[in-house]
């Protein structure tokens, strides 16, 4: 099973847990259901979209229902990455009318945010479409739900960043501050030498730019540059100073990066572009589980 998959199901599992009022409880935990639905009954769920968007997390509604009747039957009607509109059926599901409607909410609850994620994502691919940039993601997810929010993105046609602190060296400006005396150039060498993952470095500058390329950076992050002439000058130097070099560098712009901007930031040449705002402010994707009984 792979580290998105264990991801997922313990998620879903803390979830439900949460709902349930613990990690052993069963759908008889469920107060209202219990008193008013007989044991054994059968029901279908169907989740509808009641806007357009892009699925996201369609499996975490399937473990969801899943977790509380094995025998549950799921028939997934979209996959994850492609777009639904207002109406269109997204998930059908057939199973114990007891665990539908226990496993109702934590079902919605996931699907809701990672398409809301993967829509917004859409939004900035399909601005910059054309331009040759990639969009984003940062570290500014939910605590404790980033590689399903990572996988929304991608979803959404955009690129995850570093998955963590673990897999990637991304020096900031107060790595740099409290480094002195050693110079900026310097430190970006240091952390090459000194470790075998990609290095990282924010600049301010086009001098901290091309110090970046000189002491070995994969990417130069040109952080709160506006879109324009100063910006489009820093890609230019990286990319010069990259050619002395004889090396390749990619440019990413971030910081001040909305819908509106985006892609004057991405005609500027940057390689990518990184949004914080794809995971910590995309509205939840409007969709809703209607229950009904079978015989």
């Amino acid at each position: 099973m792979d580290v998105i998959a264990t991801s997922l199901l313990e998620c879903v599992r803390r979830a439900l847990a949460e709902d349930l009022g613990g990690e052993t409880a069963g759908v008889d935990a469920d107060v209202t259901s219990r008193i008013t639905l007989p044991a054994g009954r059968r029901g279908r769920a169907r989740l509808v979209a009641k806007s357009k968007g892009v699925l996201a997390g369609s499996a975490c509604a399937v473990a969801a229902f899943q977790a509380l009747d094995r025998q549950a039957h799921c028939e997934l009607r979209k996959r994850d990455g492609e777009p639904f509109d207002r109406g269109d059926l997204v998930l059908v599901v057939e199973g114990d009318m007891r665990a539908l409607l226990a496993a109702e909410r934590t079902a919605l609850n996931f699907v809701q945010r990672l398409s809301g994620v993967a829509t917004l994502t859409r939004a900035f691919v399909e601005a910059v479409a054309g331009t040759g940039a990639g969009i984003l993601d940062t570290r500014k997810t939910t605590p404790g739900l980033r590689l399903l929010e990572k996988a929304a993105v991608v979803a959404g046609g955009g690129q995850n960043h570093r998955f963590g602190l673990f897999d990637q060296v991304l020096l900031k400006e107060n790595h740099f501050g409290f480094a002195r005396p050693i110079s900026y150039e310097e430190v970006v060498r240091k952390c090459v030498q000194e470790q075998d993952r990609p290095v990282v470095a924010e600049a301010r500058s086009i001098d901290e730019a091309v110090a970046a390329v000189r002491g070995g950076a994969a990417v130069v992050l040109l952080d709160n540059f506006a879109p324009g002439a100063t910006l489009r000058a820093a890609v230019a130097a990286v990319r010069a100073a990259a050619r002395e070099m004889g090396r390749s560098v990619l440019t990413e712009a971030s910081g001040g990066v909305d819908l509106a901007s985006v892609r004057a930031f991405a005609e500027t040449g940057v390689d990518r572009i990184s949004i914080g705002a794809l995971t910590h402010s995309a509205p939840a994707a409007d969709l809703s589980l209607l229950v009904e009984g079978v015989s």
